[in-house]
This record gives C-alpha cells, structure tokens and sequence, in this order.
C-alpha cells in the first residue's frame, strides 16, 4: 500500500468515527505514522487530503451504480437508483455530509459521473413514454431530492425516524416526473410534454438524417420548451 493509500484510509476511518464530522491532520498524520510534511506533500493541505476523501466516497457509491446492469424497466432501475442513494447516506452518515458539504471548494468528477447515470436511466424513461418533462429537468429534481432527504437523515436522525419517509418522497417526486404505467397517457398538456420528451429522447439515441445539424438543435430546443413547460396543478 502507498503511503497516499495509508493516509486516505487512516484519514477515512477517522472520519467516520469523528463524533462532530471533522478530523485534524494531526490525528491523521498520529494515525498513520508520517510527519506532517510527508501529508502536505501528498495533499497541499487538509482541504486537499478531505477532497481526496470524498473523491473516494464517491466512487464508492458509484461503485453501486457502474455494476449494475439495467433491467428492461426504467422506472424500477430510478427507484432502485434513489433506494441505493439513500442506503449509502445512512451507511456513511459523516462521509456523506462532506461528499455534499458546500464547503468542499471543488466538485469532485465523480459527482457529475452520478448525474450523468441519473439522466442515462431517465433518458430510457423518456424513450419508453414514460416521462413528463425532459431527463435533464428530471434529473435535477430527483437528484436535489435524494441529496436532500439523504442529509436529512444523517444530520437530524433524532426528527427524521420515520422508516418510510424516503419512499414517501421517492414517490412523490416521481409521480410528478413519470408518467403512469398505461398504454396511451391522456390527452392534454401532460401528453404533450411526455410526448416531447420522448422524441427527445429517441432523436438523442437515433438522430434524424434528414435534419441539418442546426435543424437539430431548434428541434430539441423547442421539445425542451415543450417537455419543460409549467402544467396546471
């Protein structure tokens, strides 16, 4: 193991045995038996050793998501996605507050990889009529919702006790961003922005040879605008 290695997991195990969340170079330098300099020369500072940190974290979790493989459900695969998120949070409660601390001066690359599975598995959604506004717009919401819920319940674990709060707003919020299981949705607005976001989607995966490349680009342009546009209620 290198020295960098023995340092993270030192500084890793520290951090989810710390009762307030933090640990002091120090300790960690104590830990692992290297001088300060040694820690300075591998991180800069202690910002860099707690980015490290978290880049760690984060490719432990996306370590849940890069191995699975899809089932022919979408929608089963978003509920599973945003179970595993959760679960994750609960099981690294102090790791996961600093994957998602504003603090942190930089976004780690992971985070923007577990967006992009996100949007990856709401883009089949899509293409599967499934979604009533576009996998971008979707996967906004979701994502501000599971982060959201998740530090809930690992900053405030004595207010939020109820077991099955995580699936109540799971639900909740894609009730508003999916579509029914029905073979045709209704007529209306909603049938309108779920069409858009599927041909947004299909066009993604299938691009129409016939349109020049800003054709294109309008076209997805205006099934963002229609996929995206406020509805009643």
């Amino acid at each position: 193991m290198s020295v960098r290695e023995k340092i993270l997991d030192v500084a890793a195990d520290l951090l989810a045995r710390s009762p307030n969340a933090d640990i002091s170079t120090r300790a960690v330098c104590e830990a692992a038996g290297v001088g300060a300099p040694v820690l300075y020369r591998q991180f800069g500072d202690k910002e860099g050793l707690l980015a490290a940190v978290v880049d760690r974290g984060f490719d432990r979790y996306l370590a849940t998501k890069r191995d699975r493989a899809g089932s022919t459900d979408p929608v089963e695969d978003l509920r599973a996605g945003w179970d595993t998120h959760v679960a994750f949070a609960v099981a690294n409660p102090n790791l996961y507050r600093l994957m998602h601390s504003p603090a942190m001066r930089a976004v780690p690359a992971s985070a923007a990889e577990a967006h992009r599975i996100l949007t990856a598995d709401l883009e089949r959604a899509a293409a599967a009529g499934r979604l009533r506004i576009s996998p971008d717009a979707a996967a906004q919401m979701i994502m501000s919702a599971t982060v959201g819920i998740g530090l809930m319940l690992v900053t405030r674990p004595e207010t939020y006790v109820d077991p099955g709060l995580s699936h109540r707003v799971r639900d909740a919020i894609h009730a508003r961003v999916l579509v029914p299981d029905v073979p045709e949705p209704p007529a209306g607005a909603g049938s309108v922005a779920s069409s858009a976001a599927r041909l947004a989607a299909l066009l993604g995966r299938d691009p129409a040879p016939s349109l020049t490349a800003a054709e294109a680009a309008l076209l997805r342009e205006w099934l963002t605008r229609l996929s995206d546009a406020p509805t009643a209620g």
